[in-house]
């Protein structure tokens, strides 16, 4: 130990690594990687209502936007005349996302 506290001694210690595998296999070349993100509502589709759903909520899911609601709610007029009262069950038409 070499101290007068009884402690180890660790203040001279160097550390290194050094990789001992054979030539490693050239690195993988991802520059000419491209990448496509789209909503869920590329094109119209429906949306059933479940329990705890709002249309923000649902305009979450569908469009990343809980504000993007109200073309929700315009393309439903025929079955919606209140945006807070939507029922469990309801078939929703979901507009594309303009």
């Amino acid at each position: 130990m070499g101290n007068e506290t009884g402690k180890a001694d660790f203040s001279n210690v160097q550390g290194g690594v050094e990789s001992t595998a054979p030539d490693a296999p050239p690195k993988a070349d991802f520059s000419n990687v491209q990448s496509q993100v789209g909503s869920t509502a590329d094109r119209d589709t429906t949306y059933t209502v479940a329990a705890g759903d709002n249309l923000t909520k649902i305009a979450k899911h569908f469009y990343g936007d809980a504000n993007a609601w109200k073309p929700i709610f315009d393309a439903n007029r025929g079955q919606l005349s209140d945006p807070d009262r939507i029922r469990v069950g309801q078939v929703l038409k979901i507009p594309a996302k303009s």
